[in-house]
């Protein structure tokens, strides 16, 4: 007989398994209900002398930003910086889920900025350009 611990979603279980041959019929062994223990929670520790790692700038939306309505990768920008566009026109294609989605104009405008890229892979509701 062996004694196995396995941790499952965080708990802790503690496990007997018995070897069997082929041959040998499989008898039930009276043992008790495996014990169920709580994990130990690891703790978060930061040295002073290694600072956290930054965390790359996302465009913050604002007023007359276009965002991405999911996460994905950016296939194609559809606007270039200085075109006029109208609510509602495809303004990039955006991947998600092995999905082509058209990503629309929120307003009618000027592209005042492109701030990503194709390739580029987006957060949901990160900033994909601005519209004045």
């Amino acid at each position: 007989m062996s004694k196995y611990r396995i941790t499952m979603n965080g708990t802790v279980y503690e496990m007997e398994v018995e070897l069997v041959s082929g041959d040998q019929p499989v008898r039930p062994a009276a043992q008790p209900a495996p014990v169920k223990t709580e994990a130990p929670k690891p703790a978060a520790v930061q040295s002073p002398a290694q600072p956290a790692a930054a965390k790359p700038a996302v465009p913050v939306a604002g007023e007359g930003s276009v965002c991405s309505p999911m996460p994905g990768t950016v296939l194609r920008l559809l606007a270039a910086e200085g075109d006029t566009v109208k609510a509602g026109q495809p303004v990039a294609v955006l991947e998600a889920m092995k999905m082509e989605n058209e990503v629309p104009a929120a307003r009618d405008g000027k592209v005042r900025r492109i701030l990503v890229a194709a390739g580029q892979t987006v957060a949901a509701g990160e900033a994909l350009m601005e519209i004045e």
